[in-house]
């Protein structure tokens, strides 16, 4: 399978994503808009080491650090997210502004 067919996909997933963090207005959707973005990435990593240099494992390397990274962004994400919900009843990024200056 040719190259240019996992980077369109990858280009199509960070699309998505994108739209995901612009146009939605629940917090939880944007968290997960972002884990879409962050797994497109992957893929480019992926595809780009099996075709520049398939003996090593370096792009599946960098997409577990990615993997990590977004683990530890989704708890925190997650976190953030419950505890805004315990005191304001609501995830709508519209309906509060605590972290704005």
């Amino acid at each position: 399978m040719p190259l240019s067919y996992y980077l369109i996909l990858s280009g199509v997933l960070f699309a998505i994503g994108m739209a995901g963090v612009l146009l939605r207005r629940n917090a939880v959707a944007v968290l997960l808009s972002v884990e879409i973005m962050l797994n497109s990435a992957n893929l480019n990593f992926v595809a780009f080491s099996r075709y520049i240099a398939p003996e090593q494992a370096s792009g599946q390397i960098f997409a577990l650090f990615v993997m990590a990274v977004g683990a530890a962004e989704v708890a925190v994400g997650l976190a953030l997210i419950l505890m805004i919900y315990r005191n304001m009843q609501s995830v709508n990024l519209d309906q509060f502004n605590i972290f704005r200056w």
